[in-house]
């Protein structure tokens, strides 16, 4: 295998396969139904009654290759068929320029239909004349041939290029053919041709013709993965040799797979005897081929083995196997009920690991990963509880893809035992997954979970909580629940990790406000100056719009008794008396009707040059006081009819 041996070569091969030669003319006059072509019988038996062609003269051939070369020029597919069909019906072409531009032509137009022409159109070329034929005219219909997904007029073209010895350069047709056969699932089929095109290269000195590595790899793929015949790989082995191809580690992997899945142990040491001969180094993508050839043949024993094997032997230090790998493993041990037999193989890959291993390059990552990305997240979880069962530790990536499923799937309350289960094994969690959790868990209104995750933060002395605190708190505001706002607050306020402010006081009040819970809202206010928080304009104005809903016009009176004493003079410190809360004030006191106060708060805007709409307040009173009468007043309260004349002269109500 991959050694010089006597010239190679295939002339007694029959062009493709002939077993399949029936089924590959069915197939193709299937896909060019409606027929361009006819596929005429061989013995007509009226063929004395058929109409002949007119014979046509040079000046209506012109006239034909002039109307072909207008229609192209106008993209007009129709009228351009017509005229080609008309000269080839005669046994003639047109010249090679148009007959390339019109095969061009049709093949970049979608549609089955447009296809089916610009084959039918290449068949009667090669067969008619092939010199009429660009190179690349052929790997346009193949490129278009590719884009539909047209495997039996794909394999029939090449069959009539072999036939009239039409050959085209390997790269052009040959990645076409590869990936056509592939999309199909059929790469025995490209085998076949690879055969026959290995048998021109050779005989005729083709050198053009000669199949890549790629094209190679491809056919031993087919011979491999789709035939599974030993006799039919190592045959490509041998044609490889003869064209002086170099295998890759894919070539070595095709084969070891085979021979996995056929169970041929000394043809695998042989195998990888050779790859060192040929200073192979990495041995990934040999190990991983062996492991999906046991698996396919139900070993999962000697799966194990190469895993740990690949360990013992130092080529996964920098490198790991594909989530492909893993999960062919994990979903074979599954199907079987081996949840033991994977904790095991954790167990066993863990002592043979290098200790500085980055965690996701791990088995262990590499087997619970793929148990979460096929949907088994409490399987995966089974697993590390097995492996805790024999007092076996597991790194902390391990345990990350279960916690990132559990918050995929809103199963945070178990997401919050498996935090739990870590921090009780001595690890710790990176904030980013902190807050994955927190996030989850608000997002699903499990707010508890959310607090046991942030008290286990604040325990594991985490130093940044603030992303975690803001959405806890952001959270709870949006779900209305003032309550455990305040009761957390309360919990953290003395935190130094996390930076309490006034702002965070304010929402409670201003959610409790709003909720009409305003004995709820002075509690909150007095544990927020006791806690030496200063309220703000924010936080009266909350408070106001609460007491007024309530029509609590009373303890308004109350907030401006404060208010009024914290007005800030400098700008800097104190309540910044701005134009909300001093319409806040002045609606409040006009519905409640304490005028005096009303002119206070004026007096106060203008001293501070707030402007102020009358409108609002002119209609509050026509509202609520439309038929109190000063005369009345002045019987009873001679000051309050002094501030209600000072009010109405300023709303402008007295004209």
């Amino acid at each position: 295998m991959w050694r010089k041996s006597s010239p190679f070569s295939l002339t007694h091969t029959r062009l493709f396969s002939s077993s399949s030669s029936a089924p590959e003319i069915s197939s193709l006059y299937s896909f060019l139904q409606p027929s361009i072509f006819a596929h005429k019988p061989q013995n007509p038996t009226n063929s004395t009654n058929q109409q002949k062609p007119e014979t046509l003269t040079r000046d209506h051939i012109t006239a034909l290759e002039t109307d072909l070369h207008k229609s192209l020029l106008t993209h007009n597919s129709d009228e351009a068929w017509k005229s080609f069909k008309s000269l080839t019906s005669n046994s003639l072409l047109p010249s090679k320029p148009l007959t390339n531009s019109l095969i061009t032509h049709l093949s970049s137009l979608q549609g089955l239909h447009n296809l089916k022409r610009a084959f039918a159109s290449v068949v009667y070329v090669i067969e008619k004349n092939p010199k009429y034929l660009d190179f690349e005219t052929v790997n346009t219909l193949l490129g278009s041939m590719k884009s539909a997904n047209a495997a039996a007029p794909a394999f029939a073209l090449l069959k009539c290029m072999f036939k009239n010895r039409y050959f085209v350069p390997f790269e052009l047709w040959g990645h076409s053919l590869v990936d056509i056969s592939r999309n199909n699932g059929n790469l025995a089929a490209f085998v076949r041709v690879f055969e026959e095109t290995c048998r021109i290269a050779l005989d005729e000195k083709l050198n053009f013709m000669k199949p890549d590595l790629a094209a190679c790899n491809a056919a031993l793929e087919g011979c491999c993965c789709d035939i599974q015949s030993v006799s039919d790989a190592e045959k490509v082995v041998e044609t490889m040799s003869v064209l002086g191809v170099r295998p890759d580690e894919s070539s070595f992997g095709f084969l070891a797979y085979l021979y996995a899945l056929k169970g041929l142990e000394k043809k695998i040491i042989e195998l990888e005897n050779i790859m060192v001969g040929f200073g192979f180094s990495n041995k990934v993508v040999f190990f991983s081929s062996l492991i999906s050839g046991y698996v396919k043949s139900g070993n999962l024993e000697s799966a194990s083995t190469t895993i740990l094997l690949s360990l013992s032997q130092g080529f996964r230090k920098d490198s790991n196997f594909s989530d492909e790998t893993y999960r062919e493993v994990v979903k074979a041990f599954l199907e079987k009920g081996s949840i033991k037999d994977l904790s095991n193989l954790i167990i066993e890959a863990q002592k043979l690991e290098d200790p500085s291993i980055v965690i996701d390059k791990s088995t262990g990552f590499g087997i619970v990963n793929a148990c979460v990305n096929l949907g088994f997240s409490d399987k995966a979880h089974s697993i590390l509880d097995e492996m805790n069962s024999q007092c076996c530790s597991v790194g902390l990536g391990v345990y990350v893809p279960i916690l990132k499923a559990y918050c995929k799937e809103h199963r945070t309350a178990e997401a919050t035992q498996l935090v739990m289960d870590i921090s009780n094994s001595g690890l710790q969690l990176d904030v980013g997954m902190y807050d994955d959790i927190i996030d989850a868990s608000m997002t699903s209104q499990d707010f508890q979970s959310a607090f046991s995750i942030f008290r286990d933060m604040r325990e594991a002395r985490i130093s940044n909580l603030m992303g975690s605190y803001l959405s806890i708190m952001t959270g709870l505001m949006e779900n209305h629940r003032p309550e455990l706002m305040a009761a957390f607050l309360d919990e953290v306020v003395e935190d130094p990790r996390v930076e309490v402010k006034t702002h965070d006081w304010n929402s409670i009040i201003h959610a409790f406000c709003k909720a009409g819970r305003l004995e709820d809202a002075k509690r909150t206010l007095r544990r927020m100056t006791f806690l030496q928080f200063e309220p703000n304009d924010q936080t009266y104005l909350s408070l106001i719009n609460g007491y007024v809903t309530a029509e609590k016009y009373f303890c308004v009176l109350m907030l401006w008794n404060e208010v009024k004493r914290k007005i800030s003079t400098d700008g800097e410190t104190g309540i910044k008396f701005d134009p909300n809360l001093v319409d806040a004030f002045l609606y409040a006191f006009v519905k409640g009707g304490f005028f005096d106060t009303v002119m206070q708060v004026v007096e106060k805007s203008q001293e501070m040059k707030i402007f102020v709409d009358k409108w609002r307040y002119k209609q509050a009173f026509m509202e609520t006081h439309k038929k109190l009468k000063v005369a009345k007043l002045r019987k009873r309260n001679f000051r309050k009819m002094e501030a209600l004349i000072a009010f109405k002269n300023w709303a402008g109500l007295n004209a």
